[in-house]
């Protein structure tokens, strides 16, 4: 009787044809959860939000070198410069976060898939969206502007590209810790104050590294000003470094320093003491 049984299932079951079925199951699934209105405004928004980061941070160092050709190592041009990537991130992650997190930065949306909060097909189409935001960006400042070229990521030439890797690696490791902890719910409302510390961490990493790296700790505008400006050398300084310093980052703050298991009561007692 079995035997019967397992022959009639064997013959009159498609496997072929249920499997198929399951992966196109699984497709529409997947494009159901990437490609809905939701997502859809979530992806402008991180387009936007990117691009008016890159036209400001790198429309200040264009200003800066239109107005003195010496403004590359010039002490005010750094702090103009990093003032306006402070400005420019803070309010792209505030006209943003309601929308699609107010990531900007493919590290920070690295960061959040490897955390889990983030499918990997949704960080597929904000990293599309982030590259695109910033290579309109560039051209804009390229094709509006008089003669002058879109500032390109450069090292000194007696720093290696590991040591500029783990530079941009650490600065983002900061970037990316602080968005964590801008973000978190569990803290309480935190309002405009959260942009602020993202872009206030972003404008004294900026200090901090320009005259080395320039201050990038975003995947997207170093390939943006790469790609419009001519040159992609020293790419991977400004993919590897942001990204795994970016994953470190967020890792560390979601799952070791405050995991989800952590609750608010027990955070509040280490803030009383001053522990944290």
């Amino acid at each position: 009787m079995n035997t019967t049984n397992n022959r009639v299932f064997s013959n009159n079951f498609n496997w072929t044809s249920h499997y198929n079925s399951l992966s196109m199951a699984s497709i529409r699934s997947g494009l159901k959860d990437c490609v809905n209105p939701d997502t859809l405004r979530a992806y402008l928004a991180e387009f936007l939000s990117t691009f008016f980061f890159v036209f400001a941070a790198a429309g200040s160092t264009m200003a800066s070198r239109k107005m003195s050709p010496e403004a590359v190592a010039d002490p005010a041009s750094l702090v103009g410069t990093a003032v306006a990537n402070a400005f420019a991130l803070t309010v792209a992650v505030y006209i943003s976060v309601g929308v699609s997190g107010g990531h900007v930065n493919p590290a920070v949306t690295m960061a959040r898939a490897v955390c889990g909060h983030v499918s990997i097909s949704v960080a597929i189409f904000y990293w599309t969206s982030q590259l695109l935001g910033s290579v309109m960006a560039c051209l804009v400042l390229k094709v509006t502007t008089v003669q002058q070229h879109v500032p390109l990521l450069e090292i000194p030439q007696e720093m290696t590209g590991f040591g500029a890797s783990i530079l941009e690696g650490v600065m983002t490791f900061a970037l990316v810790y602080t968005v964590y902890a801008a973000g978190d719910a569990r803290r309480g409302a935190i309002g405009s104050a959260g942009p602020l510390a993202i872009g206030l961490i972003a404008g004294a990493n900026v200090l901090a590294s320009g005259p080395f790296t320039g201050g990038a700790m975003n995947p997207a505008y170093a390939f943006g000003t790469g790609l419009v400006g001519g040159s992609f050398q020293n790419q991977a300084v400004y993919w590897i470094g942001p990204l795994v310093g970016g994953v470190v980052g967020g890792v560390m703050y979601d799952k070791v320093v405050f995991p989800v298991s952590e609750s608010p009561d027990s955070m509040r007692g280490l803030t009383e003491v001053g522990g944290v």
